[in-house]
């Protein structure tokens, strides 16, 4: 127990104090994909057409693992902006291909990344709000696309052909996952028209196989609401 104390105190008189923010808000980006008027070919089982939305999430990428001060390493993956402060910015690991915050026996826990002087240093924050700091190296900074709690999408995919009748199938996807009661499979007659929609997409079939099809967007879903 008193290498413990002595420990952390000689931790304390090492570091500064930093407390993380947490307001950061990320873009919400909204997809309607192919343009409408455009001519396009997709191959069976492929997306025909998409609607939906996503987040743009401010990140950095570490390639390989950083040592932070004795105390830490910071693991490869991608770590989420949180926030900030002006002086300071904050990142957590979360979401697919996190990266990880490692320390080593009777260090205080990390908690968040912090990144100071415009992003020249790279820093670990503890659970006690201590940190430490390393020249900041290589970091990969990107903005990510990021499926959150109220992401929503929807797809029509190309299934085939049978005689002069043509099978789509309708998806619906929130926060990356399939909805199986929004899921359905429909036919079309193309003897009868070449022209097709569904919930408020319509679209012109110009040729279809059991390849292929080609069709030409005139209207996508109706608006995410």
């Amino acid at each position: 127990m008193k290498f413990r104390l002595l420990c952390v105190t000689f931790m304390l008189l090492l570091s500064s104090c930093a407390t993380p923010t947490y307001n950061y808000a990320p873009e919400t980006i909204a997809i309607s994909e192919p343009p409408l008027g455009l001519i396009s070919t997709v191959r069976i089982g492929d997306i025909m057409l998409k609607q939906g939305k996503y987040r743009e999430h401010e990140a950095f990428y570490l390639q390989a693992a950083r040592k932070i001060g004795v105390a830490y390493t910071l693991q490869p993956g991608y770590y989420l902006k949180d926030g900030g402060d002006g002086a300071s910015e904050f990142f957590s690991p979360r979401d697919e291909g996190a990266g990880r915050i490692d320390n080593i026996f009777l260090a205080d826990r990390g908690k968040a990344v912090m990144t100071r002087n415009n992003r020249s240093e790279l820093c670990i924050v503890s659970v006690y709000n201590n940190y430490t700091c390393e020249p900041v190296g290589r970091v990969d900074w990107m903005k990510r696309p990021v499926l959150a709690h109220d992401a929503f999408q929807q797809t029509l995919i190309y299934n085939g052909k049978v005689g002069s009748r043509i099978n789509i199938a309708y998806r619906e996807f929130s926060n990356n996952m399939a909805r199986p009661a929004f899921n359905n499979n429909v036919e079309y007659d193309l003897s009868e028209s070449a022209n097709i929609a569904y919930k408020g997409a319509e679209l012109e079939v110009l040729e279809a196989t059991n390849q292929h099809i080609k069709f030409k967007l005139h209207q996508n879903f109706n608006a995410v609401k």
